[in-house]
């Protein structure tokens, strides 16, 4: 059973909740939330990833990505401890279980509106099953060839996020797309990571990565713009936001009392408000740590930490997010 929970990477799964948990907090400030929806969300997201990190032990393996030379995060299937065909049935199970618990969260989540728009997240649902499998598996696998990070980018950040939201309100709100593009850029920055420390065995067995074709110091500059952009994309939405929220408390505060002045707003009540629009500031200190480690990491043993730091950051990340838009 231990071969099984570390080949399913349970590491990794904070970071696959986290865009789920970023729609349902902008859905649940829209007042547009659902507990049905949201446990069915998780729980398909939960299976997907570990289809894909199963589908990542099996695809480095038969590669050969993944030798006996590996010697941090090795696999199950590189080890032996698990077969590859037990491994090809675990992804069989895991496709099934998605497909399953992503039609009932489709159902459940779009039952009132358009079969267009039913339609169209099943086929969304469909490619995150074929792109689980397909990042290493196949005859060419699009993650040796550099492509993961705009995989990544897009269903880590818009269609997990924007998905997310659209399941629970029936809407699409472009500023949206703005939190939703902080969440896949720090889950490019954990792959990146994950890249850095490879980079020598990448190299040797012709996996393409974003850092072996820029080589670690300009990885390491790529990682930095990584975090940096997908943190200032949160600014930018938070500025708007609460320009709009201090706007709209005054001029309710007016109408109920119309002998005051508009700039009552800037009281305690509007104070609380904007703070808590910002406590997402709290990152900042530890993604400037992380990309500072990974610069100085010599081996994959001192990169390899900064994998587990960065998906408990992105997902310490969304909750604050999330806090300043609940309350």
């Amino acid at each position: 059973m231990k071969h099984w929970i570390s080949a399913a990477r349970p590491r990794t799964l904070p970071l696959a909740l986290s865009s789920i948990f970023m729609g349902s907090f902008l859905a649940a400030g829209a007042h547009a939330f659902s507990w049905t929806t949201f446990t069915l969300a998780v729980l398909t997201t939960i299976f997907l990833q570990v289809l894909s990190n199963f589908a990542n032990d099996y695809g480095d393996t038969v590669s050969g990505v993944d030798t006996v030379e590996r010697t941090v995060a090795t696999r199950a299937v590189q080890t032996g401890a698990i077969t590859r065909e037990q491994m090809t049935r675990a992804m069989i199970i895991m496709s099934v279980l998605s497909f399953i618990t992503g039609s009932l969260l489709i159902y459940e989540g779009l039952k009132d509106t358009s079969t267009q728009a039913i339609l169209t997240f099943f086929g969304l649902g469909i490619l995150a099953i074929i792109a689980s499998i397909t990042y290493t598996v196949g005859k060419r696998p699009y993650g040796y060839m550099g492509l993961g990070d705009i995989s990544v980018l897009i269903f880590f950040g818009w269609v997990g996020v924007l998905g997310t939201y659209y399941l629970f309100a029936h809407e699409f709100d472009w500023l949206n797309v703005l939190p939703a593009t902080s969440c896949g850029l720090f889950a490019v920055g954990v792959l990146n990571i994950n890249n850095i420390r490879d980079i020598e065995s990448d190299t040797k067995t012709g996996k393409n990565s974003i850092p072996v074709r820029l080589g670690k110091a300009k990885a390491v500059i790529y990682h930095w713009f990584l975090l940096g952009t997908g943190f200032l994309c949160t600014v930018i939405y938070t500025v708007i936001v609460t320009m709009k929220e201090s706007s709209e408390f005054n001029i309710n505060l007016s109408y109920k009392n119309p002998d005051l002045h508009l700039n009552v707003g800037t009281g305690d009540q509007n104070f609380n408000l904007i703070w808590l629009n910002w406590l997402f500031i709290v990152t900042l200190p530890l993604l400037i740590r992380i990309c500072k480690g990974v610069a100085r990491g010599k081996t994959p043993a001192q990169i390899d930490p900064f994998l587990k730091v960065m998906a408990l950051t992105t997902l310490l990340f969304v909750i604050t997010f999330g806090i300043g838009r609940l309350f």
